[in-house]
C-alpha cells in the first residue's frame, strides 16, 4: 500500500509505518531544517510543500498515486502548553482534510493533540470528511499503553472510504498492552540513571521523575535545573540529589522512540522542537499495525466471498 506523509516534520509517523510494513513513498513539509532530518533518514523523496494550498498539494500528492495519506498538522495552537487558542495554525486542519476529500485516497491518519477533537477546527475538517464518504474511527491513545515509555496522549482520526465509522476501534484497543511502558522498560539502563529533571510549566507541579515510570509528554524545549526549584511534594527524590539533571536532547529523542541511529540537524533549540513536535515512533507503529491487521482481515474476508 502506497503511503504519502503530509505535514512529514523528521519522520516519526513515515518511521513507523515503514517499521509496520508500509510502503511509504513520499512525504511533505515546509520547514527545511526538519525536510534536511527527514533526507538523511529515508530513501524516498521529501519535498517542500505550502501544504495550505490545497490545489497545489492536491496535484503533488496525487503524482504520487496514493492509497494512503498520513499526516499531524501544527498542533501548537491546541496544545495545553500553548493559549489555547485556535490561530492561523489551526486551519491546516482543515487544509488537510481538505486535500484528503479531493485526493481521495483509500485510507487516511490524521494526529493531533488530544484536546483537538472538540476544536472548532477538527469538527469542520471532520464534516469535509464526512461528506466526501470516509468511515471515521477517532480514538485518543496514551502512548504508554502503545509501546512508548512516555504518557503523551494524541487523538488519531483514521478514515476509509465507503466504511463504518468504528470501523478500527476493535484493531486498536485489542493490542493495547495492559500496563503502562516504564523508560526503564524500553531503555534498561541506558540513561545511567535512576532520576531526572524535567521542568514543569509552573512550580505548583513536579520536576523530577523516576525511570521506573513513563517520562511525562516530550515538548519541544528542554531548560536546566534552575535555582528556583525548590522541590515538589509528589517528587520522588530530592532536589539535591547528586548529579540530577534534565535528559539530554538524544534521550529525549529516545523517549519519543526514534532509533539510536536516527540523525538530526540544525541548533539545539531546533533539534528540541523537531522532536518534541515528532509523533512517537512506535505509537505511529501501532496505530499502523492495527490498520495492517484491519486489511489483511478484511481483504481476506473480501477473497473469500468472492
Amino acid at each position: 500500500m502506497r503511503v504519502v506523509d503530509t505535514f512529514a516534520g523528521c519522520g516519526g509517523l513515515s518511521k513507523g509505518f515503514e517499521d509496520a510494513g508500509f510502503n511509504v513513498v513520499a512525504a511533505f513539509e515546509y520547514w527545511d531544517t526538519a525536510i534536511d532530518c527527514y533526507k538523511a533518514n529515508f530513501g524516498h523523496p521529501i519535498i517542500k510543500q505550502d501544504l495550505s494550498n490545497v490545489l497545489d498539494s492536491v496535484n503533488k500528492i496525487n503524482s504520487m498515486a496514493p492509497d494512503m495519506i498520513i499526516g499531524g498538522p501544527p498542533c501548537q495552537d491546541f496544545s495545553h502548553a500553548g493559549k489555547r487558542d485556535e490561530g492561523a495554525r489551526a486551519s491546516l486542519t482543515g487544509a488537510i482534510a481538505e486535500i484528503i476529500s479531493k485526493a481521495r485516497p483509500r485510507y487516511f491518519v490524521m494526529e493531533n493533540v488530544d484536546r483537538s477533537r472538540n476544536s472548532k477546527a477538527y469538527l469542520q475538517a471532520r464534516d469535509i470528511l464526512k461528506d466526501a464518504g470516509y468511515g471515521l474511527t477517532e480514538k485518543v491513545l496514551d502512548a504508554s499503553f502503545c509501546g512508548v515509555p512516555q504518557r503523551r496522549k494524541r487523538f488519531f482520526c483514521i478514515g476509509a472510504l465507503a466504511k463504518e465509522d468504528g470501523f478500527l476501534d476493535y484493531y486498536l484497543e485489542r493490542n493495547l498492552s495492559k500496563k503502562e511502558m516504564t523508560i526503564r522498560d524500553y531503555m534498561g539502563e541506558e540513561l545511567g540513571l535512576e532520576f531526572y529533571y524535567r521542568h514543569p510549566r509552573n512550580y505548583s507541579r513536579r520536576g523530577i521523575f523516576t525511570i521506573d515510570e513513563p517520562s511525562p509528554t516530550v515538548r519541544g524545549v528542554n531548560r536546566p535545573v534552575p535555582k528556583g526549584y525548590l522541590g515538589h511534594h509528589n517528587d520522588p527524590a530530592p532536589i539535591d540529589t547528586p548529579k540530577l539533571r534534565p535528559l539530554t536532547t538524544l534521550e529525549r529523542a529516545r523517549l519519543q522512540t526514534f532509533p539510536k541511529n536516527f540523525q538530526w540537524f540544525g541548533t539545539k533549540t531546533d533539534m528540541e522542537q523537531i522532536i518534541g513536535n515528532a509523533v512517537p515512533v512506535k505509537l505511529a507503529e501501532f496505530v499502523a499495525r492495527a490498520l495492517g491487521e484491519y486489511l489483511h482481515e478484511y481483504e481476506e474476508k473480501f477473497r473469500r466471498v468472492a
